[in-house]
């Protein structure tokens, strides 16, 4: 049987009020082992809630020795995979965000790299989880846009986004991930969270152009139950343990409420 640790802190939070972080470590971005290996280290220390590892375009695929890297510093923390296609996959990790690119019409990415590494899912005891993955216009191209070769959704339209992710939640998908890609110029709209949030009952991740503390409040107080910080702790490390220290905060509060 298929562990279901992270099945039950997602929708621990969904239910509790609570938010979390997941930091996106995109193995191109790694300059330095050591420097990440310190930064993860920082991350243990302010209690992270997950490790996220994949990316739109891995020209090595490192994703292995960043995972065991991970889990040889902590066995606490959750580590998923966020494939970017078919072959980001480690057996490593402790999860697998199963996505479908419901707001795209490619077969590919709803379906068909799915089929291909089934026979590979079948054989392993890494928890899988069946996710809705929804593209969000940022104002500007990006690497999921071009690889996936699928346009996005207004981020001015809710109500796009509210029946795709409810045509997903009928198909069974249990987890949705809003994403306004990589870099984005523009994070996903409050209005668009916010609406997803009340019409949607699964766990609301949300990723994007969170660069800042102000826009990471924002995506909160709108719905979200997590958040993934990803080019923002790439380009300001210190950036992540704002974040993290944020949260502490704000779940403690509630433990006092």
């Amino acid at each position: 049987m298929r562990p279901r640790k992270i099945e039950e802190r997602l929708k621990g939070l969904n239910s509790s009020g609570k938010k979390a972080v997941a930091w996106l470590i995109d193995p191109d971005k790694v300059k330095s082992t050591e420097s990440l290996e310190n930064q993860i280290k920082e991350a243990i220390r302010l209690d992270l809630d997950f490790f996220f590892v994949g990316g739109s375009l891995i020209q090595e695929n490192s994703i292995d020795s960043i995972v065991s890297l991970i889990k040889s510093l902590t066995t606490e923390i959750p580590v998923v995979i966020f494939p970017g296609n078919v072959i980001q996959f480690s057996e490593k990790a402790d999860g697998l965000l199963f996505l479908s690119l419901i707001s795209g019409r490619n077969p590919e990415f709803l379906i068909g790299q799915h089929v291909t590494i089934a026979p590979l899912l079948m054989k392993t005891k890494v928890e899988i989880l069946p996710t809705g993955y929804l593209l969000i216009d940022s104002g500007a191209p990006t690497s999921v846009q071009y690889i996936s070769q699928t346009i996005p959704l207004p981020n001015t339209k809710p109500d796009l986004s509210v029946a795709t992710a409810f045509a997903g939640h009928l198909l069974g998908l249990q987890y949705f991930y809003v994403d306004a890609g990589s870099g984005a110029k523009n994070p996903v709209s409050s209005k668009i969270i916010h609406a997803l949030k009340k019409h949607i009952p699964a766990p609301l991740i949300v990723g994007g152009g969170l660069n800042s503390l102000p826009k990471v409040k924002e995506a909160f107080t709108s719905g979200a139950d997590l958040v993934v910080i990803g080019n923002g702790a790439e380009k300001n490390p210190g950036f992540l343990t704002e974040v993290l220290e944020y949260i502490a905060v704000f779940n403690l509060s509630l433990n006092v409420n």
